[in-house]
């Protein structure tokens, strides 16, 4: 099916035998098969083999945030009518998500069926390592791969204080490729067309790490607006307002996002957990299971800090987005809840035990 006319336009977009298995029971009703490449104001472009077509998303769940179209889904697509609406959106392999910046703990998809995620980190600015950890997290959460990008490598023109900037951002990302990349200079990117030349890729950072310059590198044309960042703090505007799925001209197709200030966890134990790789070996070598890591004997990972193995800032950031996530899941699991409480009696019993036995001893 993938070969046949209907469906030829939509191989450059990642149309496969799967999506063409996954689509058969809506072709038998007559709909379209696209992709969505941008979502706006209840609407959406979707990209067919009748061309980009314009359809209203009200049909598909819209009050619940994490079903709602987005960029990236291959969906069904009414062939006519005015409004036309996308009747449903296909599983999809991965979603990459959020928590909401609301009091009603929603989670929020950015972008789905993404294969690499790829995380722009200015070096016009100090490194915040933690950040980059955040954003980590999310994207193994998602189910893509991390790639790290170091832009604007221009603006350190030192080699050694360039190989120490890498270094410490290959510390904190285990196992994922770290990128120095000048758009400017048009330097380093070789690797990264290759790795994006597969499949689709997620253009991901906060404002001012320059995304939409590193995407018109990548498209070969001036095709997203770029504005100055700031001298003082190397931040800018959000010069990308929407999500738009491009394809690139050495293969594979691109997600540009909007900067993201507020990166916030949403069910991401795993992510997590794969961040912070070398940690979760480490207690797995604990003398208790449950172990807190804090003044436990036998604790493999304070032996580690101790030893020199494990910087004390990766614990207290594991610790942190732990905790951070957990509460996050508590407020939609009332189960977690009950456990969490249990928990805080515990441990305040164990204490009030432990002071009582410290008196006792004075007396």
């Amino acid at each position: 099916m993938t070969s046949s006319s209907a469906f030829t336009s939509l191989l450059p977009y990642g149309w496969d035998e799967t999506w063409a298995d996954e689509f058969a029971p809506y072709l038998a009703e007559g709909l379209l098969a696209g992709r969505v490449i941008r979502v706006d104001r209840g609407q959406c472009d979707v990209v067919t083999a009748n061309g980009v077509l314009r359809a209203d998303t009200a049909f598909v769940t819209p009050n619940d945030p994490m079903r709602v179209v987005c960029t990236g889904d291959w969906v069904a697509v009414e062939p006519g009518g005015n409004p036309r609406y996308v009747r449903t959106y296909l599983p999809r392999r991965t979603a990459f998500v959020r928590s909401t910046s609301s009091q009603r703990s929603e989670g929020q998809i950015l972008a789905a069926n993404v294969d690499h995620a790829v995380i722009a980190v200015s070096l016009a600015v100090e490194l915040d390592l933690g950040r980059i950890e955040r954003f980590l997290a999310l994207a193994w959460e998602s189910g893509a791969q991390p790639v790290v990008v170091l832009t604007k490598a221009d603006l350190v023109p030192d080699p050694v204080t360039l190989s120490h900037l890498v270094q410490d951002v290959e510390t904190t990302a285990p196992g994922v490729p770290v990128l120095t990349v000048s758009a400017h200079l048009d330097e380093g990117l070789e690797v990264l067309t290759a790795v994006v030349g597969g499949g689709t890729s997620v253009l991901l950072g906060q404002s001012g790490a320059g995304k939409s310059t590193l995407a018109n590198a990548l498209l070969g044309a001036e095709i997203m607006d770029v504005q100055a960042t700031r001298d003082t703090d190397g931040k800018g505007r959000h010069t990308t307002t929407t999500r738009n799925l491009l394809v690139l001209p050495g293969g594979g197709v691109l997600i540009d996002t909007p900067g993201l200030r507020g990166v916030g966890l949403w069910d991401a134990q795993t992510g997590v957990g794969q961040v912070f790789a070398e940690i979760e070996q480490l207690a797995a070598r604990c003398r208790f299971h449950d172990c807190a890591h804090e003044a436990e004997p036998g604790c493999a990972v304070l032996a580690a800090i101790d030893a020199g193995e494990l910087p004390v800032r990766r614990l207290d950031s594991y610790r942190k987005l732990l905790r951070e996530n957990q509460r996050i899941v508590a407020k939609t699991d009332a189960r977690l809840r009950a456990e969490i409480r249990r928990d805080w009696k515990r441990k305040g019993a164990e204490g009030r035990a432990a002071m009582q036995v410290k008196r006792n001893g004075r007396l």
